[in-house]
């Protein structure tokens, strides 16, 4: 058995622990080694369930009397710090007001994968209230955990809003991660980071229990560093079976090319070529040089949808959990009073906008989602009846920016998947400029197992993927 526990890919730990070959604690502390040498200069996790050695030495007691909990007996999992477990960790948002919220159960997610029989190993950082708190914010920052850094250049962004659950797997602290997406908080800094994620159709995944933007776009999904395992994940969150999907090759499935964000940057054109290039390789019929003909005013409607879905939803949450909190207004009130430590970067516009709006009976509401979610699954499907296509590909995101520099104006193809609530899948591709970029695969709603299989037939033509490889240290 290889001695580095944390280089094997988690189908593979989960089949060295059913044999023998480990153990749940070597593996948990192949990987808390792992967090304390590399974590203080990445900065990925906001804290390390202290319960962690004693559940692993639970599962091997399992073990030994023949009785695997499940696909991750024993498998370490990371969960971004905005989903509820009900045990010593955090459920912050990666906010100040809520660093002492402990919830008194597990989101109905967290008590999946236990049954699944993983040791939930630890909390992520993320972009604080997952980037809805201001206008201007900065990626993987939180006034909790502060700064996340991408692994493949420390000055560089990880993304967000799903920062350190990504950034977590690609240094292999952990083999798989949960994060949440509203608009990109997956698949983003998956692309940005060098993983898979998998953005699920809207409601595959219990949302119970997760600290909410939007129920009309959020929802749970899983990283990985392969495809498989991202499926594995993913069947595990949500019981779907896509880690059953197996395509060896595309042989008339018909994939949609969207080429117009990745024009902005010559590298990232380049990379979505030859992509497109290895998907008709292995059989793949390309439709290229598409446009998805959707209304700009697309994007006001969904910014109105999350205002006055974050107010409504995290007023319900804060009603259903001791928080110390009543409701979005508080919140409002705590930062400003701690403004010295909660705001030194940026202010709360999100969240002031958000407590000025109605309530969902309003017509404003109405309008917004006929406008957002309805106006692109038209857009969306149409053109997936019009070119009989199965899935589109997109540039997922182009080299990461460094850290405090603007992140307006860089390539994403997120909002499609979005606000349709349809799935995404990325999948690393390429370094240009020594930074990863990935293509997402965008499939119309409960597609995911297809999408899947499209996916690993592309890693296979792709082969292995550069890890990372940076300074630990000042």
């Amino acid at each position: 058995m290889e001695s580095d526990l944390t280089i094997l890919t988690a189908s593979q730990l989960a089949a060295a622990i059913a044999t023998g070959a480990c153990s749940a604690q070597d593996a948990v502390r192949s990987f808390l080694d792992r967090i304390d040498a590399v974590d203080p200069a990445l900065n990925a996790l906001l804290e390390v369930n202290p319960a962690a050695l004693e559940i692993a030495r639970q599962r091997d007691e399992s073990s030994v009397r023949g009785d695997s909990r499940g696909p991750l007996h024993g498998v370490p999992v990371v969960l971004k710090a905005n989903i509820d477990t009900g045990d010593a960790m955090a459920t912050s948002a990666g906010s100040l007001a809520l660093a002492n919220h402990r919830p008194a159960r597990d989101a109905p997610l967290a008590a999946r994968l236990r049954a699944a029989g993983a040791v939930l190993l630890g909390k992520a950082n993320l972009s604080e209230w997952a980037n809805f708190r201001s206008t201007w914010s900065i990626s993987g920052w939180s006034s909790l955990g502060g700064q996340t850094r991408n692994p493949y250049s420390l000055d560089r962004s990880p993304s967000g809003s799903s920062s350190g659950s990504a950034a977590a797997v690609a240094a292999r602290l952990v083999p798989l991660a949960v994060g949440t997406e509203t608009d990109g908080s997956i698949v983003s800094p998956a692309g940005a980071c060098g993983v898979v994620g998998i953005k699920p159709t809207v409601g595959t995944i219990d949302r119970e229990g997760i600290v909410p933007i939007a129920a009309s776009t959020d929802t749970a999904g899983p990283f990985a560093n392969n495809v498989s395992d991202a499926a594995l994940l993913l069947d595990a969150l949500g019981g779907t079976s896509t880690s059953n999907a197996s395509w060896p090759d595309l042989n008339g499935v018909r994939i949609g090319v969207l080429r117009h964000g990745a024009k902005s940057h010559a590298g990232v054109a380049a990379a979505l070529e030859d992509a497109v290039n290895a998907l008709s390789d292995v059989g793949a019929d390309v439709v290229d040089q598409l446009h998805i003909d959707f209304p700009d005013a697309v994007y006001d409607a969904e910014y109105q949808l999350l205002l006055h879905e974050f107010k409504d939803g995290l007023n319900r949450y804060l009603a259903s959990h001791d928080t110390g909190f009543r409701d979005l207004a508080s919140l409002i009130a705590y930062n400003e009073n701690h403004a010295d430590v909660v705001m030194p970067l940026f202010g709360q516009e999100h969240f002031e906008a958000a407590e000025a709006s109605e309530g969902l009976d309003c017509p404003a509401y109405k309008t917004a989602v006929a406008d957002s979610v309805g106006a692109m699954r038209q857009a969306v499907d149409g053109m997936f009846r019009t070119h009989d296509l199965q899935a589109l590909v997109a540039a997922t995101n182009g080299p990461a920016w460094k850290i405090g520099e603007s992140e307006r104006g860089h390539i994403s193809s997120s909002t499609i998947a979005a606000v349709s609530g349809y799935p995404s899948v990325a999948v690393p591709w390429a370094l240009v400029d020594g930074l990863p970029v990935a293509v997402s695969f965008i499939g119309p709603p409960h597609s995911e197992t297809d999408l899947v299989g499209m996916t690993m037939a592309l890693e296979a033509a792709r082969g292995m993927f550069s890890a990372p490889v940076f300074g630990v240290g000042p």
